[in-house]
């Protein structure tokens, strides 16, 4: 290869950023409805090209029209090993314009930062990993395990489309697959100006969307009535949205507390976790969320006319469990809303927890202190779920790792689902950076 030829391969942490610029200009947005989801082709056949311009073949996956995932391989040098599965969602929650500083979709570059719904969640992991892969294939580099690259629809709504639909129809694609890698982790916390903890996902919450449906008898607006199912089921909705569940510390958190109070050089008492969490500032709400079961009322829908009571009315709840505590979860529900109100399981999806330990967390570590010598690779547990349920089920390993260092004014956790959604340029090349590393020695 001659210095000409050599100099004139793109830089993997240049294209990064027009490849997630690219893929945010894709409308994605996933409504939870088939008609009115849109965008999931086109940003899976946009992968496939990218892949195939490297010459790695891929497939597409179609679902339903339009819910479409894109599933390839990276031979290693080692074929006796269990493959690596590398995945990340191309679909996004929706976003109103005219909420956005800038539009949603319009990748914009401003003030060191690439704006646009999924520019966290997870655009951002999608287009690192292309670019590693396209940097890979240019320079012949072979990692030491095959990957599989999955990308994913339908995450934002329960995967029911996207990994589940893989897993439940080619299960053999990931056959070989012992460990996962995807989001949301190997993001960075500051300390302080030389050290920085760096969450590695080893755990997240279940998915436990129910919603309750009061019965009542119908009537006119105008007469006394003592039967209304929208009283019954917004007492229901009250208890709920104001209850408190008990604290509950399991290994992951118990363990990322310790790392945190001693960074902090604060004492952790296990009766009183909340008092660490609050010195988190900006994280400080994901993982509060994870030290106990939540449940908040999310829509309410009753009724067809002003001056009718209806006879039905019903409250979708978002609720997510700790590892284990699912069926404990279901019958504390039961006690708040009382035997006239009936649940019904929209969605049902397990918690995961793993150890931090393994070759695999070595190699992790190891790649975001070459990076960051100031990186302090911690374990955490996601408040929310990711497309892990899903592959876990067929025994892999699953760990959240999309790794930014990020400002450390920056409030992460706000921005998911959030407006002004946004990552900044350096961390996604740092990204880039670490990724390389880590998949190289994994």
């Amino acid at each position: 290869m001659t210095s000409d030829a050599a100099s004139a391969r793109p830089d993997p942490t240049a294209e990064v950023v027009d490849l997630c610029r690219d893929l945010l200009r894709i409308d994605t947005t996933n409504t939870g409805d088939n008609d009115t989801s849109v965008g999931e082709r086109r940003a899976a056949e946009y992968v496939a090209e990218k892949l195939a311009e490297v010459g790695v073949e891929s497939v597409l996956h179609e679902s339903a029209p339009g819910r479409a995932n894109v599933v390839a391989r990276i031979p290693g040098t080692d074929p006796s090993r269990g493959a690596l599965l590398v995945h990340g969602h191309l679909d996004v929650v929706p976003a109103d314009a005219d909420e956005w500083s800038v539009h949603p979709f319009s990748g914009e570059l401003r003030d060191g930062y690439l704006w646009g719904r999924g520019a966290i969640d997870m655009k951002d992991f999608d287009a690192m990993v292309l670019a590693v892969v396209r940097h890979w294939q240019r320079t012949g580099v072979r990692p030491p395990r095959d990957i599989v690259l999955a990308y994913t629809a339908d995450e934002e709504a329960g995967s029911e489309y996207g990994a589940r639909f893989l897993v439940e129809n080619h299960r053999d694609l990931f056959d070989d697959c012992t460990e996962a890698i995807g989001e949301v982790g190997g993001f960075s916390y500051s300390v302080n100006d030389s050290q920085r903890l760096y969450l590695i996902e080893t755990a997240e919450k279940g998915i436990d969307w129910l919603r309750l449906h009061a019965k009542g008898r119908p009537g006119h607006g105008s007469m006394m009535h003592d039967d209304n199912a929208v009283t019954a089921l917004a007492e229901a909705v009250v208890r709920i949205g104001q209850h408190r569940f008990p604290v509950v510390v399991t290994d992951t958190v118990r363990a990322f507390l310790t790392e945190v109070s001693d960074v902090l050089g604060i004492e952790l008492d296990p009766d009183d976790p909340e008092t660490a969490i609050a010195k988190l500032g900006p994280i400080a709400n994901i993982i509060g969320a994870t030290i106990r079961n939540t449940a908040n009322p999310t829509r309410l829908s009753a009724g067809y006319k002003d001056n009718v009571i209806p006879g039905r009315a019903t409250a979708t709840i978002d609720c997510r469990s700790l590892p284990g505590q699912s069926e404990l979860l279901e019958r504390q529900l039961r006690e708040l809303v009382g035997p006239d109100i009936a649940i019904e399981y929209l969605q049902r999806q397990p918690a995961l927890e793993t150890t931090f330990d393994g070759d695999l967390v070595e190699a992790m570590s190891a790649a975001l202190r070459a990076e960051d010598p100031g990186a302090r690779p911690v374990p955490y547990m996601l408040s929310g779920g990711t497309d892990a349920k899903a592959f876990s089920q067929l025994g892999i390993r699953c760990f959240g790792f999309a790794p930014l260092r990020l400002p450390a004014d920056l409030n992460f956790s706000a921005l998911f689902h959030g407006i002004d959604e946004r990552v900044p340029v350096d961390g996604l090349q740092f990204g880039v950076r670490v990724l390389d590393r880590f998949l190289r020695t994994c």
